[in-house]
């Protein structure tokens, strides 16, 4: 098992590293997260919902994800309010003392029985941990760390970040906080993010093997090639997205902003570069806007019109190609229909107006479900019709157009609504979707990005390599390169050997 002294120490990379490098070795690797809270998430072949973290890992170890590998994830809704899924479906919105009180047996349940499934099937799992495992206040009520490796009977590696700074104060602190019995199952410490000299490091690390009686493994560099997809949104204040290249694409960053990793794609295409762009932010100069998808449509919609920005994109939307995914998708239409207040305490609201269509918010279960579909042809879009894109769903609302032309039609899934066989919509320059993963179709984003190349006087580039899948590709073998250069694994093999 893999913990951290923090949040975002490295767990979720060190344990795509492991399952890649005795993936290598011949074994059956899967990797297992009991609870994760995330809104960056998937849909399975199994049409169930995972944190993108545990399929970043599955693909690592070249396994299919599958939801036994995240039992319990906890999607972020309002304040203090999650949405718990529970095996890829959602089961109720909670807020935290009902969910740690009154759900945590039935949580646990879950957790044990796919920690036995995987059990069944592969010969290594590697499990991530949440968090911190001292979190002192909640140490009765764990369902992420130590309760976990007691359960899976499992060896700690504790990771620790030291870009950050505090790194000793960060390892020693955990050590002494823990209990006795879980201390023991600490067998070695990972420094992470690393960027300096490593022999001014080495007297503090001695001391800290002398302060915890736990060996450091190894120290892991700062590698800013590596690109993986993030697992949470709190990485966005981090990232650095290229910003000066000949085309510019903004995103706008919605305060519930969830799936940003569908703008990853774009990224990494040549000439384009990414503005984030904040709620107190100006859009600018950008030739392009992309509205992401969000974990409450409603209520990010009432941030927009605060914000000041939902004129301001209707009228870019006559210049420039304006695309939403998912929520964002939703706010681009007339009006969202909460009559029942589903979405948020708000009920009905304006939407941006962009396209003829209204969404509705009913009691009706969560689209959880891989799609494909076929190009129409509409609005910008004319010259790839008939292409087919594949990516999946995650919502709530169902969409039903006016006017406004639909942008796909649907092979598989359920695209705007379960009676049409159409999904998004398309208005001159504007379009969204239901489909997450959208500009993961390269054909589709290519085509896209090859317009606004054309419309800053730029040569189209075609449709010759995708940039983002082979980089994807180098940077899950060379962060498994880098943990193999950089830590003893002898210890981890040893703990493997006598399980297997």
């Amino acid at each position: 098992m893999v913990q951290g002294t923090s949040s975002n120490a490295g767990k979720s990379v060190v344990v795509a590293a492991l399952c890649r490098i005795f993936s290598k070795r011949g074994y059956n690797v899967a990797p297992f997260k009991s609870q994760n809270m995330s809104l960056n998430s998937y849909t399975t072949h199994e049409n169930a919902e995972i944190a993108i973290a545990q399929v970043l890992q599955a693909e690592a170890a070249g396994i299919e994800p599958s939801y036994h590998m995240n039992p319990i994830l906890l999607k972020p809704k309002e304040d203090f309010i999650s949405q718990v899924i529970v095996h890829g479906k959602p089961v109720n919105d909670m807020n935290f003392y009902d969910y740690q009180n009154s759900f945590r047996e039935k949580a646990l349940k879950a957790i044990k029985t796919s920690l036995d499934t995987l059990k069944e099937k592969y010969d290594i799992i590697v499990i991530e941990g949440a968090g911190s495992p001292a979190e002192i206040n909640m140490l009765d009520k764990d369902l992420a760390n130590m309760k976990i490796a007691e359960i899976a009977d499992a060896d700690v590696i504790l990771v620790a970040d030291i870009d950050r700074g505090g790194v000793f104060a960060s390892i020693a602190g955990t050590f002494a906080l823990l209990p006795e019995k879980d201390r023991k199952r600490i067998k070695g410490i990972i420094i992470n993010k690393f960027r300096g000299n490593l022999d001014i490091l080495i007297p503090g690390i001695r001391q800290i093997e002398e302060i915890v009686g736990t060996p450091v493994l190894g120290v892991l560099p700062y590698d800013e090639s590596l690109k993986l997809p993030e697992e949470d949104s709190a990485s966005l204040s981090e990232r650095k997205y290229s910003k000066n290249e000949k085309v510019t694409v903004g995103v706008m960053r919605l305060p519930r902003i969830s799936n940003f990793t569908d703008i990853d794609p774009l990224e990494y295409e040549p000439d384009v570069g990414i503005k984030l762009i904040e709620m107190g932010d100006e859009i600018g100069n950008v030739d392009a806007l992309v509205l992401p998808g969000t974990r409450n449509t409603v209520n990010d919609m009432l941030a927009l019109n605060e914000a000041g920005f939902t004129d301001e994109i209707a009228n870019l939307s006559h210049e420039i190609p304006v695309f939403g995914i998912c929520g964002g998708y939703q706010m681009l239409g007339k009006k969202i229909i909460d009559e029942s207040f589903k979405e948020s305490k708000h009920g009905s609201v304006e939407g941006i107006g962009i396209l003829d269509a209204k969404t509705k918010f009913d009691r009706i279960d969560k689209i959880v479900t891989q799609s494909k579909a076929s190009i129409l042809g509409n609005g910008i879009f004319k010259e790839i019709k008939g292409d087919s894109v594949k990516g999946y769903e995650l919502h709530e609302g169902l969409t039903l157009l006016g006017e406004s032309k639909p942008l796909f039609e649907v092979i598989e899934g359920c695209g705007n609504h379960p009676s049409s066989p159409y999904d998004g919509a398309v208005n001159g320059y504007t379009a969204g979707t239901y489909l997450h993963g959208i500009f993961h179709n390269f054909t589709f984003r290519r085509f896209f990005t090859d317009h606004l190349r054309t419309q800053n006087g730029l040569d189209m580039l075609g449709f010759s390599e995708d940039n983002f899948e082979n980089l994807k590709k180098y940077s899950i073998d060379r962060l498994a390169e880098i943990v193999e250069d950089n830590v003893e694994l002898k210890l981890i093999e040893e703990s493997i050997e006598k399980r297997v």
